[in-house]
């Protein structure tokens, strides 16, 4: 089994379950953040080695979030998820051991209550489905996958080419199956969780809010991808669909990290994965 992290937010626990770590290196003819070159990220020596590797590549962890609440189990977003094959991956299925560390951790498929995903990503609906007999059909047929209404029909209305085939495994057998919920961007899922808009990276784009017992944590999705963004939140990946907005959202969320002391917890972030945000001059510093 994968290592796991887990944090504890009063009567709430939050696992995070890897599907697998991957070294970004700046590529200039497809950059994953096109200001972060090798000399740029050496300017922020405190992120190597756990977020940026010594020869200026950024580390980002691809996992799933398994949130146990007082009468509710839900998964945070569901990674790539294994036979299929995509072109950042150089189009070699995955294989790997996620179903199983996820039932070595007692979450068998059929204890999940629900499903949020943060949006409409490749790399975070994947394990929305499984590979049965050559067809995939839903992983947790149990939950109600939760979508923000807003994300959910922006994308099947502007259906790109390069999203069909995601489309086609991993959403559209949940809809066949009738377990798809759609909710208000700040809807409540529970007492202690909830949802805070965060919209920029895609139109519907929302967060995770966790709270009890005086504690709060805030699950990122992708508003934040890396932690260089904290000390340089201009810097944009190449697919926001607003970038204006995702720079507004990503300041507002950092803002309010570092007056409350909130925890937070990266989508993507490796290993520690979680922590607070001080304020440093015009941009923020996370702090393990």
């Amino acid at each position: 089994m994968t290592d796991c992290l887990r944090w504890t937010i009063g009567d709430v626990t939050i696992t995070r379950l890897q599907e697998l770590e991957l070294a970004i290196p700046f590529n200039p003819a497809w950059p994953f953040l096109p200001d972060a070159t090798p000399e740029a990220l050496a300017a922020l020596p405190d992120l190597c080695p756990r977020f940026v590797t010594p020869d200026g590549a950024l580390r980002l962890s691809f996992h799933a979030l398994l949130v146990d609440a007082p009468g509710l189990r839900l998964v945070v977003d569901t990674c790539i998820g294994n036979d299929r094959a995509h072109s950042f991956l150089d189009n070699i299925p995955l294989q790997t051991s996620f179903l199983e560390d996820l039932c070595a951790l007692g979450w068998s498929p059929d204890t999940v209550d629900m499903v949020m995903c943060t949006h409409m990503h490749v790399d975070h609906v994947g394990w929305n489905t499984r590979l049965v007999d050559g067809q995939f059909v839903p992983t947790f047929p149990r939950a109600h996958y939760c979508f923000a209404r807003s994300e959910f029909e922006h994308f099947h209305a502007h259906l790109r080419s390069e999203d069909m085939a995601f489309a086609a495994d991993s959403i559209r057998p949940i809809v066949e199956a009738g377990l798809v919920m759609l909710v208000d961007e700040d809807h409540r899922l529970s007492p202690e969780i909830s949802l805070r808009p965060t919209p920029g990276h895609t139109i519907g784009h929302v967060s995770i809010v966790i709270e009890s017992r005086g504690m709060r944590a805030i699950i990122s999705g992708d508003s934040i991808h890396h932690p260089c963004q904290m000390l340089r939140p201009h810097w944009m990946t190449t697919w926001e669909h607003d970038a204006g907005q995702a720079l507004t959202t990503r300041l507002d969320l950092l803002e309010d990290l570092a007056q409350t002391g909130d925890l937070l917890i990266g989508t993507h972030f490796a290993d520690p994965t979680a922590g607070h945000v001080d304020r440093e001059g015009d941009a923020y510093r996370f702090r393990i």
